[in-house]
Protein backbone atom coordinates (compact mmCIF):
# COMPACT_ATOMS: atom_id res chain seq x y z
CA UNK A 1 0.00 0.00 0.00
CA UNK A 2 1.45 3.42 -1.19
CA UNK A 3 1.98 5.77 1.62
CA UNK A 4 0.98 9.64 1.25
CA UNK A 5 2.26 11.51 4.68
CA UNK A 6 2.39 15.22 5.73
CA UNK A 7 4.00 15.21 8.70
CA UNK A 8 3.90 17.88 11.24
CA UNK A 9 5.78 18.20 14.48
CA UNK A 10 3.83 18.44 17.53
CA UNK A 11 3.41 21.66 18.65
CA UNK A 12 2.88 22.95 22.05
CA UNK A 13 0.09 25.17 21.22
CA UNK A 14 -2.76 24.45 19.18
CA UNK A 15 -3.46 27.80 17.42
CA UNK A 16 -4.98 31.90 18.36
CA UNK A 17 -8.42 30.31 18.60
CA UNK A 18 -7.91 28.86 22.82
CA UNK A 19 -9.78 30.12 25.90
CA UNK A 20 -8.66 33.38 27.85
CA UNK A 21 -5.52 31.42 29.68
CA UNK A 22 -3.38 30.72 26.34
CA UNK A 23 -3.53 27.40 26.39
CA UNK A 24 -6.37 23.85 26.32
CA UNK A 25 -7.48 23.55 29.59
CA UNK A 26 -9.58 20.39 31.07
CA UNK A 27 -11.10 22.62 33.78
CA UNK A 28 -13.83 21.81 35.15
CA UNK A 29 -17.31 23.52 34.27
CA UNK A 30 -20.58 23.39 36.20
CA UNK A 31 -23.01 21.24 33.84
CA UNK A 32 -25.97 22.82 31.93
CA UNK A 33 -27.60 23.30 29.04
CA UNK A 34 -25.09 25.97 26.98
CA UNK A 35 -27.07 28.77 25.60
CA UNK A 36 -27.16 28.59 22.18
CA UNK A 37 -24.73 32.36 21.32
CA UNK A 38 -23.15 31.63 18.58
CA UNK A 39 -24.61 29.12 15.44
CA UNK A 40 -22.31 26.69 15.28
CA UNK A 41 -20.12 26.22 11.97
CA UNK A 42 -18.95 22.71 13.19
CA UNK A 43 -19.86 19.42 15.19
CA UNK A 44 -16.63 17.46 16.28
CA UNK A 45 -17.76 14.47 17.82
CA UNK A 46 -16.12 11.29 19.66
CA UNK A 47 -17.04 7.89 18.06
CA UNK A 48 -16.91 4.84 20.58
CA UNK A 49 -19.28 5.48 23.86
CA UNK A 50 -20.51 8.48 22.06
CA UNK A 51 -21.88 8.50 18.25
CA UNK A 52 -21.67 4.75 18.31
CA UNK A 53 -23.69 2.64 20.49
CA UNK A 54 -22.05 -0.34 22.80
CA UNK A 55 -22.39 -2.75 19.56
CA UNK A 56 -20.14 -0.02 17.31
CA UNK A 57 -23.19 0.54 14.79
CA UNK A 58 -24.37 4.20 13.79
CA UNK A 59 -28.08 3.50 14.71
CA UNK A 60 -30.42 5.34 11.93
CA UNK A 61 -31.18 7.83 13.37
CA UNK A 62 -27.61 9.22 14.00
CA UNK A 63 -27.14 8.55 10.54
CA UNK A 64 -29.92 11.01 9.36
CA UNK A 65 -29.01 13.91 11.59
CA UNK A 66 -25.53 13.69 10.24
CA UNK A 67 -26.57 13.93 6.94
CA UNK A 68 -29.10 16.89 8.10
CA UNK A 69 -26.28 18.88 9.89
CA UNK A 70 -23.89 18.11 6.41
CA UNK A 71 -27.29 19.72 4.64
CA UNK A 72 -27.50 22.66 6.93
CA UNK A 73 -24.23 23.97 6.25
CA UNK A 74 -22.63 22.41 9.64
CA UNK A 75 -19.28 20.52 9.10
CA UNK A 76 -18.97 17.52 11.47
CA UNK A 77 -15.76 15.66 12.48
CA UNK A 78 -15.03 12.63 13.85
CA UNK A 79 -12.74 12.94 16.45
CA UNK A 80 -11.21 9.70 17.48
CA UNK A 81 -8.41 7.85 19.53
CA UNK A 82 -9.53 5.15 16.73
CA UNK A 83 -6.39 4.35 13.81
CA UNK A 84 -7.48 4.92 10.65
CA UNK A 85 -7.62 1.58 9.50
CA UNK A 86 -10.76 1.11 12.36
CA UNK A 87 -13.08 4.41 10.46
CA UNK A 88 -14.81 1.63 8.13
CA UNK A 89 -17.61 2.14 10.51
CA UNK A 90 -18.54 5.60 9.97
CA UNK A 91 -16.68 5.94 6.28
CA UNK A 92 -20.19 5.64 4.36
CA UNK A 93 -21.03 8.20 6.91
CA UNK A 94 -18.69 10.87 6.01
CA UNK A 95 -19.88 14.13 3.98
CA UNK A 96 -18.35 16.95 1.98
CA UNK A 97 -14.67 16.85 3.29
CA UNK A 98 -14.47 13.40 4.40
CA UNK A 99 -12.01 13.97 6.73
CA UNK A 100 -11.69 12.43 10.15
CA UNK A 101 -9.15 13.08 13.64
CA UNK A 102 -7.73 9.44 14.55
CA UNK A 103 -5.43 8.36 17.49
CA UNK A 104 -6.17 10.97 19.27
CA UNK A 105 -5.29 13.90 17.02
CA UNK A 106 -2.03 12.38 15.69
CA UNK A 107 -3.69 12.12 12.27
CA UNK A 108 -5.71 13.73 10.25
CA UNK A 109 -7.23 11.45 7.43
CA UNK A 110 -9.13 11.34 4.27
CA UNK A 111 -11.83 8.93 4.50
CA UNK A 112 -13.20 8.90 0.82
CA UNK A 113 -12.63 6.06 -1.51
CA UNK A 114 -13.15 3.22 1.30
CA UNK A 115 -11.82 0.74 3.26
CA UNK A 116 -8.28 0.30 2.78
CA UNK A 117 -7.85 3.64 0.66
CA UNK A 118 -8.01 6.53 3.70
CA UNK A 119 -5.34 9.23 2.68
CA UNK A 120 -3.12 10.68 5.14
CA UNK A 121 -3.64 14.70 5.34
CA UNK A 122 -1.81 15.67 8.28
CA UNK A 123 0.54 12.95 10.88
CA UNK A 124 1.69 14.35 14.00
CA UNK A 125 3.96 12.07 15.14
CA UNK A 126 5.40 11.02 18.67
CA UNK A 127 9.65 11.51 18.14
CA UNK A 128 11.07 8.12 18.83
CA UNK A 129 13.71 9.71 21.76
CA UNK A 130 10.66 10.73 23.29
CA UNK A 131 8.94 6.97 22.92
CA UNK A 132 11.67 5.41 24.13
CA UNK A 133 12.20 7.82 26.98
CA UNK A 134 8.58 7.13 28.22
CA UNK A 135 8.77 3.32 27.67
CA UNK A 136 11.67 3.76 29.71
CA UNK A 137 10.06 5.98 32.79
CA UNK A 138 7.10 4.39 32.61
CA UNK A 139 8.28 1.12 33.16
CA UNK A 140 10.22 2.15 36.52
CA UNK A 141 7.80 4.30 37.74
CA UNK A 142 4.58 0.99 37.01
CA UNK A 143 6.59 -2.15 36.55
CA UNK A 144 4.59 -4.76 34.75
CA UNK A 145 3.63 -2.41 32.46
CA UNK A 146 3.55 -3.89 28.59
CA UNK A 147 3.53 -1.78 24.99
CA UNK A 148 2.04 -1.39 22.16
CA UNK A 149 3.09 0.54 19.22
CA UNK A 150 0.88 2.21 16.55
CA UNK A 151 1.96 3.61 13.29
CA UNK A 152 0.05 5.11 10.11
CA UNK A 153 0.11 1.88 8.59
CA UNK A 154 1.27 -0.94 11.37
CA UNK A 155 0.55 -2.37 14.58
CA UNK A 156 3.18 -3.61 16.58
CA UNK A 157 3.15 -5.12 20.51
CA UNK A 158 5.37 -6.79 22.65
CA UNK A 159 4.75 -10.70 23.52
CA UNK A 160 3.20 -10.07 27.08
CA UNK A 161 0.53 -7.37 25.58
CA UNK A 162 -3.05 -8.79 25.45
CA UNK A 163 -5.16 -9.04 22.75
CA UNK A 164 -7.80 -6.33 23.42
CA UNK A 165 -7.94 -4.91 19.65
CA UNK A 166 -8.90 -8.22 18.22
CA UNK A 167 -6.37 -8.00 15.45
CA UNK A 168 -3.02 -9.70 14.81
CA UNK A 169 0.14 -7.49 15.37
CA UNK A 170 2.69 -7.03 12.01
CA UNK A 171 5.54 -8.12 14.59
CA UNK A 172 6.16 -8.50 18.13
CA UNK A 173 9.27 -7.17 19.94
CA UNK A 174 10.30 -5.65 23.05
CA UNK A 175 9.09 -1.93 22.91
CA UNK A 176 12.82 -0.73 22.59
CA UNK A 177 13.30 -2.95 19.76
CA UNK A 178 10.15 -1.87 18.12
CA UNK A 179 11.13 1.73 18.56
CA UNK A 180 14.86 1.75 17.66
CA UNK A 181 15.97 4.69 15.16
CA UNK A 182 17.09 1.92 12.96
CA UNK A 183 14.97 -1.02 13.98
CA UNK A 184 11.93 -2.83 11.52
CA UNK A 185 9.60 -0.11 12.24
CA UNK A 186 11.35 2.95 11.25
CA UNK A 187 10.01 3.49 8.00
CA UNK A 188 7.25 4.73 9.50
CA UNK A 189 6.28 7.64 12.05
CA UNK A 190 5.09 5.88 15.53
CA UNK A 191 1.55 7.49 15.79
CA UNK A 192 0.95 7.04 19.52
CA UNK A 193 2.23 4.15 22.38
CA UNK A 194 -0.30 2.23 23.91
CA UNK A 195 0.44 0.93 27.48
CA UNK A 196 -1.61 -1.55 29.29
CA UNK A 197 -0.78 -2.44 32.86
CA UNK A 198 -3.17 -5.84 34.38
CA UNK A 199 -3.39 -4.46 37.76
CA UNK A 200 -3.42 -1.30 38.53
CA UNK A 201 -6.74 1.46 38.64
CA UNK A 202 -7.00 2.93 35.23
CA UNK A 203 -7.40 6.67 36.81
CA UNK A 204 -4.42 6.17 38.94
CA UNK A 205 -2.15 4.88 36.15
CA UNK A 206 -3.46 8.05 34.27
CA UNK A 207 -1.39 10.08 37.15
CA UNK A 208 1.25 8.14 37.63
CA UNK A 209 2.52 8.21 34.16
CA UNK A 210 1.99 11.97 33.87
CA UNK A 211 3.99 12.18 36.77
CA UNK A 212 7.02 10.14 35.57
CA UNK A 213 6.81 11.54 31.52
CA UNK A 214 6.51 14.94 32.07
CA UNK A 215 6.53 16.90 28.88
CA UNK A 216 7.97 14.28 27.15
CA UNK A 217 4.39 13.09 25.88
CA UNK A 218 1.02 13.51 26.33
CA UNK A 219 -0.86 10.61 28.42
CA UNK A 220 -4.71 10.31 28.01
CA UNK A 221 -7.37 7.28 28.24
CA UNK A 222 -10.39 6.20 26.65
CA UNK A 223 -10.72 2.59 27.48
CA UNK A 224 -12.49 1.42 30.85
CA UNK A 225 -9.36 -0.39 31.69
CA UNK A 226 -5.82 0.29 32.66
CA UNK A 227 -4.84 1.16 29.14
CA UNK A 228 -3.03 4.31 28.42
CA UNK A 229 -2.72 6.14 24.88
CA UNK A 230 0.64 8.16 24.98
CA UNK A 231 1.32 10.96 21.73
CA UNK A 232 3.37 13.35 20.98
CA UNK A 233 3.91 17.05 23.10
CA UNK A 234 0.81 19.24 22.66
CA UNK A 235 -0.85 16.29 20.55
CA UNK A 236 -4.58 15.71 21.37
CA UNK A 237 -8.06 15.71 20.73
CA UNK A 238 -8.23 19.63 20.84
CA UNK A 239 -5.34 20.80 19.39
CA UNK A 240 -5.44 19.15 16.38
CA UNK A 241 -9.08 20.03 16.05
CA UNK A 242 -8.41 23.50 16.98
CA UNK A 243 -5.46 23.29 13.89
CA UNK A 244 -8.46 22.00 11.38
CA UNK A 245 -10.79 24.87 12.40
CA UNK A 246 -7.73 27.28 12.27
CA UNK A 247 -7.32 26.19 8.31
CA UNK A 248 -11.01 26.98 8.11
CA UNK A 249 -11.61 30.20 9.69
CA UNK A 250 -13.97 28.46 12.27
CA UNK A 251 -13.24 29.98 15.99
CA UNK A 252 -13.76 27.80 19.10
CA UNK A 253 -17.25 29.34 19.60
CA UNK A 254 -18.43 27.48 16.61
CA UNK A 255 -17.81 24.80 17.59
CA UNK A 256 -20.23 21.80 19.19
CA UNK A 257 -18.30 18.76 20.65
CA UNK A 258 -19.39 15.93 22.06
CA UNK A 259 -17.24 12.82 24.41
CA UNK A 260 -17.32 10.94 27.12
CA UNK A 261 -14.15 9.70 28.38
CA UNK A 262 -11.02 11.26 29.69
CA UNK A 263 -9.17 11.82 26.26
CA UNK A 264 -11.99 13.90 25.09
CA UNK A 265 -11.76 16.14 27.85
CA UNK A 266 -9.57 19.02 26.62
CA UNK A 267 -11.64 18.87 23.24
CA UNK A 268 -14.92 19.49 25.43
CA UNK A 269 -13.33 22.33 26.80
CA UNK A 270 -12.09 23.78 24.18
CA UNK A 271 -15.10 23.85 22.09
CA UNK A 272 -17.94 26.83 22.69
CA UNK A 273 -20.20 24.23 23.13
CA UNK A 274 -20.05 20.89 24.73
CA UNK A 275 -22.13 17.41 26.03
CA UNK A 276 -20.71 14.82 27.94
CA UNK A 277 -23.06 11.84 26.93
CA UNK A 278 -24.94 10.28 29.89
CA UNK A 279 -22.51 7.16 30.27
CA UNK A 280 -19.76 10.00 30.46
CA UNK A 281 -17.07 9.48 32.96
CA UNK A 282 -17.15 11.63 36.00
CA UNK A 283 -14.79 13.96 35.07
CA UNK A 284 -15.79 14.61 31.47
CA UNK A 285 -19.41 15.13 33.31
CA UNK A 286 -17.97 17.78 34.67
CA UNK A 287 -15.93 19.21 32.35
CA UNK A 288 -18.46 19.58 29.61
CA UNK A 289 -20.64 22.89 29.44
CA UNK A 290 -23.74 20.68 29.09
CA UNK A 291 -24.93 17.04 28.99
CA UNK A 292 -26.86 14.55 26.68
CA UNK A 293 -28.70 11.03 27.06
CA UNK A 294 -26.25 8.37 26.67
CA UNK A 295 -24.80 6.95 23.07
CA UNK A 296 -27.48 3.80 23.30
CA UNK A 297 -30.40 6.24 23.05
CA UNK A 298 -28.32 8.98 20.56
CA UNK A 299 -27.30 11.20 22.46
CA UNK A 300 -25.61 13.02 19.55
CA UNK A 301 -28.92 12.78 17.66
CA UNK A 302 -30.92 14.25 20.18
CA UNK A 303 -28.65 17.46 20.29
CA UNK A 304 -28.11 17.48 16.40
CA UNK A 305 -31.54 17.87 15.95
CA UNK A 306 -31.98 20.19 18.22
CA UNK A 307 -29.04 22.80 16.48
CA UNK A 308 -30.61 22.10 12.96
CA UNK A 309 -33.81 22.90 13.81
CA UNK A 310 -32.29 26.38 15.58
CA UNK A 311 -30.64 26.99 12.56
CA UNK A 312 -33.53 26.35 10.54
CA UNK A 313 -35.47 28.93 12.77
CA UNK A 314 -32.99 31.59 12.09
CA UNK A 315 -33.25 31.41 8.74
Amino acid sequence: MSTNYAFVRPIARPCDHLRENGSVTSATRQPETPAPTVPPRLIATDLDGTLLRDDKSVSPRTVAALAAAEQAGIEVFFVTGRPARWMDVVSDHVHGHGLAICGNGAAVVDLHGGPGLHRFVKVRDLARENALDTVRLLREAAPGTVYAVEQTYGFHQEPEYPKLHLEVPDSIAPAEKLLAPDGATAGEPVLKILAYHPHIDPDAFLATARIAVGDRATITRSSPSALLEISGPGVSKASTLALSCAERGISHEEVVAFGDMPNDLEMLTWAGRSYAMGNAHPDVLAAASGRTVANNDDGVAVVIERLVRERRNRL
